[in-house]
């Protein structure tokens, strides 16, 4: 109860709560607008948050995280145009629906449906965290280095199509993630002798360039979205609350999905929405309404993907690792105001703890609120020219990238990034693993040092140590699943030798 009260005394401050309100709000944007995705509009402001008190700049951007994944509906379902990637499946039944006249009650389920999903996500996170956080206190070197090997192996086989082009990306983030002093030996490390060079590629112009700027150039190559087909038709703003309780079973299992997902680096959403969509579908009563506007795909699709929200914050708090580049960029703001993710937060800093939980709570409260009164004038968000919001992006992309250290290299850095952030999107080549590996490629190199020299170079440490040797067995496990998965794919089936 005393950390409670805390917490709502750092919610209760000014700057948290219009921090809380305007990330919701603008995420919500974010996700109503076609072609336009949370991870660039973080990026832009995470340069803003650094000047922020720590709980106002998190809360910041898990407003514009979480609230993208309720606005993605909106396009998806009046539009058949996903507002963000993970909104995939909501255009398979809420778009027949808002044909057949039924747009509102397709998006109040929608609603209903991602509150839940959230709310069940933060309860995942007030209840794991700070169990796994004491579980993290039995990690030395050799455990952390294998975490960090661990999420980066997911990372890569998370890509299950572009496996070879991720790995390719992640081994170039923890190239890059070397560039600079290396403190072990006071020794410069591929800077070619170029003073901007020494501090390494920082990571705030790489995040603007790869996610925000990138996209920016798809934008200002292509033609704006046409919206003469947003019609917001039929009635029942309020109906999801009872379709959800006649889909109850349907709701617990999609969330279930989620929170597990986004314990997982690099599955996240997308695995979770999959795996729920195609459980609903098997588990239904009339499976053959699903993709024609089944009630049950919209609920697992929106439950799902917003269960992940919070649960995929666990891994960050608990033992400091990154699931995403999202999160990589919310463990930016952590460090930059010295709060080092781990048991130690939790023991030292339980206010701050308090205070995520419960801004987490309102943002999605304040999100489910907005749209629910709100979505008529929010619709009109579609019709905006794609070109005009990339020539905005592009402008702050500059900005944010230019004022964290106020050097003109941050700047081409980011323009550097953003033409390579291009050429990986046309080509369908994905971007994330080369953050991650910039973030956790030092992370494990360093942890993997350290153990070597508690070990005297033995490398049976890694084995001998039984946290370390189980997370070792499940990298050594996920890599012969996924090969066998991909043999077996490959090899010809005893009909087609027929």
């Amino acid at each position: 109860m005393d950390t409670l009260l805390l917490g709502l005394h750092e919610i209760s401050a000014l700057n948290v709560l219009l921090a809380i309100v305007l990330g919701a709000l603008i995420g919500v944007t974010i996700g109503s607008i076609p072609g336009l995705e949370p991870a660039g509009v973080m990026a832009i402001l995470l340069p803003l948050t650094f000047s922020m008190e720590p709980l106002a700049g998190v809360s910041l951007l898990l407003g514009v995280y979480g609230g993208a994944w309720y606005g993605g509906a909106i396009p998806a379902i009046l539009m058949n145009t996903p507002g963000t990637p993970v909104a995939v499946l909501t255009t398979y039944d809420g778009y027949p629906m808002a044909q057949r006249g039924q747009g509102k009650k397709a998006l109040s389920i929608a609603y209903t449906s991602s509150f839940v999903g959230g709310l069940i996500s933060i309860f995942s996170l007030v209840t794991l965290a700070p169990t796994l956080s004491q579980v993290a206190l039995l990690f030395g070197s050799a455990e952390f280095a294998m975490l960090a090997a661990l999420g980066m192996i997911f990372v890569v086989l998370a890509h299950r199509k572009h496996v070879v082009e991720a790995a390719m990306m992640l081994g170039l983030g923890i190239f890059l993630g070397t560039i600079g002093i290396d403190r072990s030996f006071s020794s410069q490390v591929y800077t070619f002798g170029e003073v901007w060079l020494l501090n390494g590629i920082p990571l705030v112009p790489a995040v603007i360039g790869l996610f925000a700027m990138s996209q920016a150039f798809v934008l200002l190559s292509q033609r704006g979205q046409d919206a003469s087909r947003t019609k917001l038709e039929g009635e029942g703003m309020f109906a999801g609350v009872w379709i959800l309780f006649k889909h109850k079973v349907t709701v617990i299992r999609s969330a279930a999905l989620g929170v597990v997902m986004g314990l997982l680096p690099g599955v996240g959403e997308f695995g979770s929405q999959f795996f729920s969509y195609t459980l609903a579908q098997k588990f239904s009563k009339t499976p053959e309404q699903f993709g024609n506007g089944a009630e049950e795909g919209i609920i697992a699709s929106e439950t799902s993907n917003n269960a992940v929200t919070a649960s995929v914050m666990i891994p960050l708090l608990a033992f400091g690792i990154p699931a995403d580049a999202l999160m990589a960029m919310l463990l930016a703001v952590f460090m930059v105001h010295n709060y080092i993710p781990g048991p130690t937060l939790f023991s030292e800093r339980p206010e701050f703890i308090a205070g995520l939980y419960l801004s987490l709570l309102l943002m999605n409260i304040v999100v489910f609120l907005y749209l629910t009164f709100a979505t008529r004038w929010i619709v009109n968000l579609t019709r905006i020219r794609g070109r005009f919001i990339g020539a905005c992006i592009l402008v702050l992309g500059f900005i944010g990238a230019y004022s964290q250290n106020y050097q003109f290299s941050d700047a081409l850095i980011a323009l550097g990034f953003a033409v390579f952030g291009y050429v990986l999107r046309r080509n369908d080549i994905p971007a994330v693993p080369i953050i991650l590996g910039l973030v956790l490629g030092p992370v494990f190199l360093t942890r993997f040092r350290q153990a070597m020299g508690v070990a005297d170079g033995d490398m049976s440490i890694f084995v001998s140590r039984p946290i370390s040797l189980v997370l070792l067995a499940l990298i050594v496990l996920s890599i012969g699943v996924f090969v066998a998965s991909q043999l077996r794919s490959r090899s010809p089936s005893p009909v087609s030798q027929s």
